[in-house]
């Protein structure tokens, strides 16, 4: 059975879409833990990260990277933070949030945001208009 993300990737589920390529997906969580969180997913789904092939793995880094530059041009923050957890879903991901302290970056669900769909749309155009290729 496809994954949630898998269904994103697909198009079944709508998304705050960031960046895609022919491998790699990027859009904003839903519940960020700061405003900007963005999921980095292989379109490839495989529940462990550390289970792909090293070129396919380097290249979900290397896609990663321009997200977090973008991330980084475009939402006020210190660092992009970043993130493999993989609990939730059975589907590789990365985290890359935007941090200002070390407690930015704390999954706790009670501290999760819930941000408007318009500000979630305005997140994503200011990340999209920075992505550079």
């Amino acid at each position: 059975m496809a994954s949630i993300f898998s269904k994103i990737i697909a198009g079944e589920i709508p998304c705050y879409k960031i960046a895609e390529d022919e491998h790699y997906f990027a859009f904003l969580d839903i519940s960020p833990v700061q405003l900007g969180h963005t999921l980095v997913v292989p379109k490839d789904e495989m529940d462990y990260i550390f289970d792909y092939e090293d070129e396919y793995y380097a290249g979900l880094w290397k896609f990663a990277k321009k997200i977090a530059q973008a991330q980084k041009r475009a939402i006020p923050c210190k660092k992009i933070g970043v993130a493999v957890i993989g609990l939730e879903v059975a589907h590789a991901h990365i985290h890359l949030v935007p941090m200002t302290k070390e407690g930015d970056l704390d999954f706790d669900a009670s501290k999760k945001l819930h941000p408007s769909e318009e500000q979630m749309n305005e997140i994503a155009q200011k990340i999209r208009n920075e992505l550079k290729y």
